[in-house]
């Protein structure tokens, strides 16, 4: 028993004195260093034999010959060459490596777990064996690739453990240089098939890759070397892994699929094609999933990271439209992960202000983030139920991305729109109303950038015609939804606006059109009474705005204005829906006198008088004095515009009836606005008294 235990520090004495025999330079280096490597065979001892290794390795790190033949000399038999280290270290790696593995099977296999994580706590004692081949300056890539990586793998592949060549292969990886693995990919690819079933090749092969990938990317490397086609030997010798191992999980695939692309885009920036290959490749293996019943769902997260790859690397939504198996891809993925990535896209777009110039890319655009725009055939009940603001916020990014539809042409912007309207129109009710409304906004911007090249294009006219068609159309299909009536009117308002703005030749009857649109919708849809005088409010003061209209339309119109306003359902809204409308008859312009407003007082009065007639029938007598005040200020106005019809005769009775009611009005919150508004205007009729107003009428005679 003594002597075994001496056995052991005497191993080690041994190699300390093999030391100091080599730096006292009295005998061969080469060949004590191979005495040392096979003395240690003696030791069969796994754990005993890896740390006497592993101190032989210590113990000569500085001392391995490290030149190459032609540089030796006469003294190569006795110093020894690089090959000398390269076989010393390659042996003592060997079998440091067979007593790691024979760890594995001792013991009971109960103890196995625990045996696996003594393992890996020790596989560092290997791994420096690497670690010295590496830092041998003398190995350059011939020598790398006949010697050190032949040897490295054949005890790799030979051990058939999945500790031992998961972990070695990625040490090779780690520590050898860059430009020696781009010499040396086939064999080293080519071995990772032949590696054993248990072992994630996966991890082994995207290490490789993100390191030669950054290698290409960094500022002070070279770049790949042309004669090495790096894209066309990865795709190659993982679709040999892929076909080779018949277990390997869908994600794992996925994941090799993304470190390929990641390697193109790197690399190869300019080549959309590589990309694109690899997207096919990926479907077919989905394809074939599929055939065979497989689910695809566990998958979903890698393939939502394979997909996001190319559109965070290109930034640019047209380019990844250039990618033709990007989209059949989509459907492999659930809702979720399809509605993810399609917001994913359009965001991208709004980042980067993308602009999509023809109606084909727009097409193709909107049909790959489609789960946005129409209900889709495997939506759950959850998915339909979303949050009304979530849902609410996606469709106003759609109605946002409208506004990067932009063609070089106006005629190209038309066929986009066109194209996008074919796409919105099928979102259903709850879409519409976020995307139409914008559509139609550019086409009449698009309708105002003909008017500006009316000089080019002698059919800006007709095309302006068409434009409007378009947008009336539009209008009217989102006004046949529920509760967009409001949204409608003021679309049919904005529509008659812009004809009136633009002035084509057939302005009047599109301007007539979409005014008879809105009084339709507003008689048919608008019931409650405070939209209702919204809804003419709107209605008078764009019609104000309008000049198109010769006598023959303008009159009935107008009339229309105020006869409506007559009826509307409660007193106080007829009080001042009528006074509104009096503006149409002092303000309103007609086409053959555009720059002359109709100035018409006697219709003025009428419709003031009509008001004051309503205001008097109402039965609450707070709103009556509120309704004075206000019709009073209409006065005043059409006064100070030089109405001769507004006399101060009239401005006086209607002042002190004010003044006899107002004190037997309740005293509340309400009162005091109201008084505070009449006692406003009374300032204000002083100060015109005191300082007088050269461009209109004063106030002489009026006795406050």
């Amino acid at each position: 028993e003594g002597e075994i235990w001496s056995f052991f520090p005497r191993r080690y004495l041994l190699i300390t004195v093999g030391v100091v025999f080599i730096k006292a330079g009295q005998v061969s280096r080469k060949d004590i260093l191979k005495d040392l490597v096979e003395m240690c065979r003696g030791v069969q001892h796994p754990l005993r034999g890896l740390f006497l290794r592993n101190y032989l390795l210590q113990c000569t790190r500085n001392l391995l010959p490290d030149a190459r033949e032609e540089e030796a000399g006469v003294d190569k038999g006795k110093d020894g060459i690089v090959q000398d280290s390269v076989d010393f270290v390659l042996l003592n790696y060997s079998e440091m490596n067979k007593l790691w593995v024979r760890i594995q099977h001792q013991g009971h296999s109960r103890e196995r777990e625990k045996r696996e994580k003594e393992r890996q706590e020790l596989r560092i004692l290997v791994g420096t064996n690497l670690v010295r081949l590496s830092q041998l300056e003398m190995v350059d890539v011939r020598l790398y690739r006949r010697s050190v990586l032949s040897g490295l793998l054949e005890q790799i592949v030979s051990c058939r453990d999945p500790i031992a060549q998961e972990y070695l292969m990625e040490c090779i990886i780690q520590v050898f240089p860059d430009e020696f693995h781009l010499q040396s990919l086939g064999e080293f690819l080519q071995t990772c098939g032949e590696l054993h079933q248990k072992v994630n090749v996966k991890n082994i092969v995207i290490a490789l890759i993100d390191r030669l990938a950054a290698y290409a990317s960094r500022t002070d490397s070279p770049g790949i070397p042309n004669d090495i086609q790096l894209f066309d030997v990865f795709s190659e010798q993982i679709s040999v892994i892929i076909h080779s191992r018949t277990d390997m999980p869908p994600e794992d695939i996925v994941s090799l699929q993304a470190a390929l692309i990641n390697l193109a885009l790197k690399c190869y920036p300019d080549r959309v094609d590589y990309v694109d290959k690899v997207l096919r490749y990926t479907a077919e293996i989905f394809a074939k999933f599929a055939e065979g019943g497989d689910a695809a769902a566990g998958v979903s997260k890698e393939l939502l990271r394979l997909l996001k790859i190319p559109i965070d690397s290109y930034l640019n939504v047209l380019t990844v439209l250039e990618l033709g198996h990007f989209a059949p891809l989509l459907e492999y993925l659930s809702y979720a992960a399809r509605k993810e990535i399609s917001l994913y896209l359009v965001n991208n777009a709004l980042d980067n202000n993308t602009t999509v110039p023809t109606q084909e890319e727009v097409d193709r655009f909107l049909q790959l983030v489609d789960t946005l725009i129409t209900d889709q055939k495997d939506q759950d009940d959850a998915e339909l139920n979303i949050d009304p603001e979530d849902f609410a916020e996606e469709q106003v990014l759609m109605g946002r991305l409208i506004f990067l539809m932009q063609a070089v042409s106006p005629d190209q912007q038309y066929l986009i729109l066109n194209a996008a309207r074919k796409h919105f129109g099928n979102g259903g009710d709850k879409r519409i109303k976020y995307t139409l409304p914008p559509l139609v906004f550019a086409a009449f911007r698009l309708a105002f950038q003909y008017k500006s090249k009316q000089e080019e294009d002698d059919k800006w006219s007709k095309k302006c015609n068409k434009i409007f068609q378009f947008c009336l159309q539009t209008v009217s299909a989102l006004a046949k939804g529920e509760k967009r009536a409001e949204l409608s009117l003021r679309l049919f308002l904005q529509g008659a606006l812009a004809a009136d703005r633009i002035a084509f030749d057939n302005c009047e009857s599109v301007a007539y059109e979409f005014m008879s649109q809105a009084f339709s919708l507003y008689e048919e849809e608008i019931s409650d009474s405070k939209a209702q005088l919204a809804a003419i409010t709107l209605i008078v003061g764009t019609f104000e705005q309008m000049s198109c209209f010769g006598e023959e339309n303008h009159e009935p119109l107008r009339s229309q204005c105020a006869v409506t306003a007559s009826k509307l359902l409660k007193k106080p809204d007829q009080c001042r829906g009528v006074a509104i409308s009096s503006h149409l008859f002092w303000s309103g312009r007609t086409k053959e006198n555009p720059d002359a407003p109709c100035r018409d007082g006697k219709r003025v009065v009428e419709c003031l008088k009509k008001s004051l007639r309503i205001a008097h029938q109402c039965m609450d007598s707070t709103v009556q004095v509120q309704l004075f005040v206000e019709i009073l200020n209409r006065y005043l106005y059409y006064y100070e515009k030089d109405c001769e019809q507004v006399t101060v005769t009239v401005l006086k009775q209607l002042i002190d009836k004010i003044r006899e009611d107002m004190p037997n009005i309740e005293s509340n919150e309400e009162t005091e606005q109201i008084n505070k508004h009449f006692q406003t205007t009374l300032v204000h009729i002083r100060h015109r008294q005191e300082t007088g107003d050269p461009d209109g009428r004063d106030y002489a005679g009026l006795v406050l």
